[in-house]
């Protein structure tokens, strides 16, 4: 949970330069935009942190000023990435290895799969991406074995 905790921070904040401000500057006294939002944030990630060394997950020599500097550093990394059009790896990478950084035994982190565009619509079934149709009407299945499938799961429900 911790893990994927940070994760999503890094992500949603990374895609909002006045978030990404937010976090890098909470710390930072009166010049802070929201003093009590900054201290909130900082006594929910310190509990997280404090859970997940208790259970094992988190290296014991990590603290607050290490974790707030690696999330502000990563997600400084994850902006300049995404700003300088690099394809070359996946999104998300330095939050991978931030994480792996942080662990207390050796592993890979595996990140949820990117969503998507906001509107882009999926399959019903399998939950792939479906391209646009060229009759305007929206599609609901991929394909024609997950409309089959769709079929038969209907027929089943139906039945008493």
């Amino acid at each position: 949970m911790f893990f994927r905790f940070l994760a999503s921070v890094v992500r949603l904040t990374a895609r909002n330069k006045a978030l990404c401000e937010a976090l890098e500057t909470a710390g930072a006294g009166p010049f802070a935009p929201s003093p009590g939002a900054g201290r909130d944030f900082d006594e929910a990630l310190e509990a997280l942190l404090t859970r997940a060394q208790q259970a094992g997950a988190v290296r014991r020599d990590v603290g607050m000023t290490d974790l707030r500097a690696l999330l502000v550093g990563c997600l400084s990394m994850e902006r300049a990435r995404a700003a300088g059009g690099s394809e070359v790896d996946a999104p998300g990478r330095m939050t991978a290895l931030m994480c792996d950084a942080l662990r207390a035994r050796p592993s890979v982190t595996k990140l949820p799969p990117e969503t998507g565009k906001r509107n882009e619509s999926r399959c019903e079934v399998c939950g792939a991406a479906l391209a646009a149709a060229r009759t305007g009407r929206p599609a609901r299945y991929c394909g024609g074995a997950c409309r089959q499938k769709a079929h038969r799961a209907r027929g089943r429900t139906r039945r008493p």
